[in-house]
Parts: structure tokens; C-alpha cells; sequence
């Protein structure tokens, strides 16, 4: 199998089902996001996360996977594929919860940052914040699963924690946010 098609180089590229669009399309930009996020996790586990953290995003890199084909698949077309769940928003949920089992309540902004792979996780975060930006705006235009989005959402929660968690793991202390006020 090529790695190269040629069926691009107009600036189009093609949707599960077939229908042409612009690779500057919203749905485009949404999954492209995704699969931006996906490669991020990708680097947090090449710095080494904790065997718990490394199930949870093998779990999340399979996960978003399915998303990417969900949100490139519009939800009116009668294609078969494998769509993004409730299970895997209950899924990320009870990974959050497990977490913040061991880690000190929050009572201020944390800034991001602490070891390479947490960093690394608190940037995944805003990406996946980016995604699901839009991905919300794709969605008044065009039909995307309420559940994709739901899932999005969550997703950055749990990113947010297990930064938060791996930072933990490895002895790095959180720092606080101050406002200059306050100082």
C-alpha cells in the first residue's frame, strides 16, 4: 500500500462515505485535532509515565482513534463504524475519580508545567481543549455526536488530573497560581 494517494493534492480529502470536502472544513480541523492530541499523548508516554497512567492512555490513544473516525463520519450517514460511547466518557470518570483518590483536594489555579511527562500532559489538556472548541463549532453546522463532544469534554478533565497525578508520581511539587494582587 502507497502512503501517498495524490487524491489530496487539490486541497479536498475525502469522508468516511466518500463525500469530497475542504481540508480547511471544521470537521476536518476537528479530527486533525484529535489526531494532533493523540501523537501529544504519544509524547507524554515516551517520558515515562507510571504503569497506571500508561494503561490509561494506551485505553485514550485507542479511544481517540474511534473518535477521530466518529467525527469524521457524519452522524446521518448509514455507514458502519464505531462510534464514541457513554462507556468511554464512564470510562474516563472512573479514571478521574481512581486519581483524585490520591492526590491533595485543589485549592487554588495550579500553573502547568512540573515533569517532562505532566508538562507534556497539561499541554495535551489545552489541545484537547482546542479540539473540543472546535468541534462544538463544527457541530451548529454540521452533525456531530453529542457524545463525541461530551467525550472531549471529559477528556481534558482527566488530562488535567493525570498530569496532576503523574506530577505526584514523580516527586514534583504543584505550584500555585498567585494572583499579582495577592503578593
Amino acid at each position: 500500500m502507497k502512503i501517498y494517494t495524490k487524491k489530496g493534492d487539490s486541497g479536498e480529502t475525502s469522508l468516511f462515505g466518500g463525500q469530497r470536502v475542504s481540508k480547511s472544513s471544521k470537521r476536518i480541523d476537528s479530527y486533525g485535532t484529535v489526531d494532533e492530541l493523540n501523537s501529544i499523548l504519544g509524547m507524554a508516554v515516551s517520558y515515562g509515565v507510571s504503569e497506571k497512567g500508561a494503561g490509561f492512555l494506551e485505553t485514550i490513544q485507542q479511544q481517540l482513534f474511534v473518535l477521530g473516525a466518529d467525527l469524521a463520519t457524519p452522524a446521518s450517514k448509514d455507514i458502519r463504524i464505531e462510534r464514541i460511547g457513554h462507556s468511554e466518557v464512564e470510562f474516563l470518570e472512573k479514571a478521574i475519580d481512581e486519581m483524585e483518590e490520591e492526590l491533595e483536594p485543589l485549592k487554588n489555579f495550579i500553573l502547568p508545567g512540573g515533569a517532562h511527562a505532566g508538562a507534556t500532559l497539561h499541554f495535551a489538556r489545552t489541545v484537547c481543549r482546542r479540539a473540543e472548541r472546535i468541534t462544538v463549532e463544527c457541530r451548529h453546522k454540521e452533525e456531530i455526536s453529542e457524545v463525541a463532544i461530551m467525550y472531549i469534554n471529559r477528556l481534558s478533565d482527566f488530562l488535567f488530573v493525570l498530569a496532576r497525578y503523574e506530577n505526584k508520581q514523580a516527586g514534583t511539587r504543584e505550584t500555585g497560581w498567585i494572583p499579582e494582587r495577592s503578593k
